[in-house]
């Protein structure tokens, strides 16, 4: 991460190797999937929790916030694995046996964590994790413990040397090769740095900062103890463009950039040239890169129009989503988020990135949980305790989710702890336990707010349409990348087009669709709402008898408000999609309307009272 924490006052892969015993949790990789020791694939979708990369030594928060409690509460929010950034410096002063005691932890909020070091603290977290069904990666954030080491270009720095840095991986996969609750070691936070400066570069030398030459380094030496681990290698800041050379100055004599520019940590261009390789275990190394929005920095791309499909071609395929997109390896985009509802820009970035997530399940942690990241926020808000609604609600859809529940990646612990009620484990998931077997714990608190995927009701067919002078149009724009997707994205916005107010409480709004074959059952979802997704209630309903265009709508219908003559209520942002995530074909839907840009759409319909009020339904 680029910004400053605010303290308190691959190469193609071959064959797959199975050397993890069947049942056990560690991961590999098959061509651009992360799957598990029988072959399953899985979708990592989390968060960040820093700290540990501080002065403080240990998670931020625990000044006032309950460690068990925020544990608890990531996992049955749907996180199922959590980053954990850390500093080669704090891991030296592990390995000597000089862990400090945890003074950042304020033990009245924090009884448990009572006379611990920070070590004991990180234990006592991934004991935590392990008995509510998450899952851990470790990242080394920095050189030295400091909020602001992860400025520092390289891995190594002052007194910290590359030998350190080495050598605490090989001490990190000593100490936890038992333990399948830590399975991921992402090597270093954002190698980066421009010509002329110290700065990481990737190519097929030697060079003390050749990062590709680190990484190879690193990954051998902790595969050689445990050969189970998931190795990510981030990318970095600049990569030379054709015909140039890490020699050459940053501009040409037409001034003309001789770099390709991207995020720190997020230029994985060089691995198409010069993929990371080691001499076993290869099917272990994957990449992970990092994107923001223009709140982090103004990013040339950002200054003109861009949307999804430009971002794609023009900027995440050729420094990253190639690497999927041709089946090199997977990817985790390490770091992502920030702010939301401050620059349209942002949000639009964010809703693009999120959903191309989706629609190729690349895997995620989102950052960050904390509130103090100065220029990004958290998904909690500055207590510590309360969840930042809007931005959860912004993530939820892109949280691994199966019928319902939030799907881990531990065998035989549900996410959320045994007797959870939002999640499941991996192998119920699979269908090698279909309930819970162990003892119930107290039933955790703050449940998803969306519904379970059900088999949706059939629809009665058609009733007297009534009289009523209330006159609504739906204004309606696709934020689908494509027809056939894995998910219908209607954009809907209700205007009152009369001259009286309307109680929405009676509205309902109808977009009609096919359900294309594969399962009966869907999961509907408000991305958000400027009225509040709170006030939507949302479902699908079948057809007894298929039309043109439609076996299914979508019903919308408000819980409270009002509309005042001309007043509109705003973006809808929706989402349906099958429980097995297979894919629609929109072309023939009856509400769809290609082309860009927000109009009145005739073929969705809207009701007061139930009579009919806008638009044609489907015959």
């Amino acid at each position: 991460m680029c910004a400053l924490l605010l303290a308190p006052a691959v190469a193609a892969v071959g064959p797959t190797t199975a050397h993890a015993s069947p049942g056990a949790d560690w991961l590999t990789t098959d061509g651009n999937q992360i799957v598990d020791s029988t072959g399953n694939p899985v979708w990592l979708t989390g968060t960040n929790w820093f700290g540990f990369n501080t002065s403080e030594r240990v998670f931020h928060g625990l000044w006032s916030a309950n460690i068990t409690e925020v544990t608890r509460s990531m996992a049955e929010r749907g996180m199922n694995i959590i980053r954990v950034p850390i500093s080669t410096e704090l891991l030296l002063e592990w390995r000597a046996g000089q862990a400090a005691p945890a003074s950042g932890v304020n033990t009245f909020a924090n009884p448990e964590l009572e006379g611990m070091t920070t070590l004991e603290v990180f234990d006592y977290f991934l004991e935590l994790c392990q008995t509510y069904g998450l899952k851990v990666m470790l990242d080394v954030h920095s050189a030295e413990a400091d909020n602001s080491g992860h400025i520092a270009p390289l891995w190594y720095k002052g007194s910290i040397t590359p030998e350190d840095f080495f050598s605490t991986w090989e001490w990190v996969a000593e100490r936890y090769k038992d333990n399948d609750t830590l399975l991921a070691y992402d090597l270093q936070n954002e190698p980066h740095g421009q010509p002329g400066e110290p700065r990481a570069k990737w190519d097929d030398s030697t060079d003390v900062d050749n990062w590709k030459h680190a990484a190879e380094t690193a990954a051998e030496r902790i595969l050689a103890i445990n050969p189970d681990a998931l190795i990510l290698v981030e990318g970095i800041e600049v990569y030379p463009k054709e015909g140039q050379t890490w020699d050459s100055p940053r501009v040409n004599a037409q001034n003309e950039g001789n770099y390709y520019n991207y995020w720190w940590g997020g230029n994985l261009r060089g691995v198409r040239d010069h993929p990371v390789q080691v001499s076993a275990h290869q099917e272990q190394i994957m990449y992970s890169p990092h994107d923001y929005g223009p709140l982090v920095h103004e990013q040339p791309w950002f200054r003109g129009e861009f949307d999804k499909e430009s971002l794609t071609r023009d900027v995440w395929g050729p420094n990253w989503l190639y690497l999927h997109d041709e089946g090199v390896s997977p990817l985790l985009m390490g770091e992502w988020g920030g702010r939301l509802g401050q620059d349209p820009r942002q949000d639009k970035w964010m809703f693009a990135l999120r959903d191309l997530m989706i629609e190729k399940r690349i895997h995620h942690t989102f950052w960050v949980l904390n509130p103090n990241s100065g220029d990004t926020g958290g998904l909690l808000l500055d207590d510590w305790a309360t969840w930042d609604e809007e931005k959860y609600a912004m993530l939820e859809p892109a949280l691994w989710q199966h019928d319902g529940k939030f799907v881990g990646l531990d065998r035989q612990v549900p996410l959320g702890g045994h007797g959870s009620t939002t999640g499941i484990s991996l192998g119920q998931y699979l269908g090698e336990a279909t309930t819970d077997p162990a003892p119930t714990d107290p039933v955790p608190t703050d449940p998803p707010t969306e519904p379970e995927p059900t088999d949706p009701p059939t629809d009665p067919g058609p009733t007297d349409p009534g009289t009523t002078d209330t006159e609504l149009t739906v204004r309606y724009r696709d934020a689908s990348s494509s027809p056939t997707s894995g998910s219908i994205n209607p954009v809907l916005d209700v205007v009152n087009s009369g001259t009286k107010t309307v109680d929405l409480s009676t509205v309902t709004v109808r977009y009609w669709f096919t359900r294309d074959g594969g399962p009966s059952s869907f999961t509907t979802w408000c991305d958000w709402a400027a009225v509040g997704c709170a006030d939507l209630d949302l479902r699908v309903v079948t057809l007894p008898t298929p039309v043109t265009g439609a076996d299914a709508y979508l019903e919308v219908s408000f819980t409270a408000g009002t509309l005042a003559p001309g007043a509109s209520t705003g973006d809808l942002q929706l989402r349906i999609h099958k429980s097995d995530w297979s894919p629609f074909d929109q072309s023939d839907d009856h509400s769809r309307a290609a082309g860009p840009g927000m109009g009145a759409n005739a073929h969705i319909t809207a009701y007061d009272a139930g009579a009919l009020v806008w638009g044609s339904p489907p015959a």
